[in-house]
């Protein structure tokens, strides 16, 4: 089956997860179009949720497939890039939690997994699904704990994508205990992979404009305002995503 087949019928029937109904245009043009076309420093804000104890709504669920971690304890590492190329990208994760007036959550075990530049995941392959075959390799799969105010940072590479989604970071977010509190994605401002993916073709970005924006994305169309990841940064210097996840701890 391919990847945007799976889409279409819903990834939460394959994996036990409530299944995900798109509302189409939930979200306007206004927080996706882009901005800016060059290629120097440039910054999209994103979501603002989680920034005080009266804005600090749960971030919304969302399905962990269709290529979660296989076994992610065995992914204990900051610098998830392995043998990945591509744009220097740097992720600052902060985790609160809304049970304690939107505290950073000290303890936090969080995993996060993306594509690569050319929109494949490790772990999987071979299948209509995904045709390279990257069974055998780790790339770009991580987990961290986080600190006393609830942060985690990982060094990679700013993803790709692949068609039927918009660029995207899962985000798997458990307490100190091993007990799952919220699976999640993170989503990237158009303006800013749109620079990537228009004007990296040397770093090795040559699909081209994604096919598939934020509105119109079957997991983001309906809640794109909490997800929505903060971007700065430029093709040279590389980019830094900030963000904030609700859990309720």
């Amino acid at each position: 089956m391919e990847r945007k087949e799976f889409l279409k019928r819903g990834f939460s029937s394959l994996l036990g997860v409530a299944a995900i109904v798109p509302v189409i245009g939930a979200c306007s043009n206004t927080s996706v179009e882009p901005t800016t076309t060059n290629t120097g420093t440039s910054t999209s804000t994103g979501s603002s949720n989680g920034s005080s104890s009266s804005n600090c709504t749960v971030t919304p669920s969302e399905t962990e497939g269709p290529f979660p971690t296989k076994v992610p304890a065995n992914f204990v590492r900051q610098d998830i890039r392995s043998d990945r190329t591509g744009v220097a990208f740097t992720m600052t994760i902060t985790i609160k939690n809304s049970s304690s007036n939107c505290a950073g959550l000290s303890g936090a075990i969080v995993d996060i997994w993306h594509c690569d530049k050319d929109g494949y995941y490790s772990e999987y392959g071979g299948t209509g699904m995904q045709s390279v075959n990257f069974t055998t390799v780790d790339f770009l799969r991580g987990r961290q704990t986080t600190d006393a105010n609830g942060l985690v940072t990982f060094t990679s590479i700013f993803p790709g994508w692949y068609s039927g989604r918009a660029p995207h970071i899962h985000v798997h977010i458990y307490n100190s205990a091993g007990k799952s509190l919220l699976v999640t994605q993170i989503a990237f401002p158009y303006d800013i992979s749109n620079i990537v993916y228009t004007t990296a073709q040397s770093y090795g970005y040559t699909k081209g404009v994604q096919d598939t924006k934020n509105e119109r994305d079957n997991v983001f169309s309906d809640s794109v305002a909490n997800e929505l990841g903060t971007v700065a940064g430029s093709i040279s210097a590389g980019y830094t995503l900030t963000h904030t996840i609700v859990v309720s701890a």
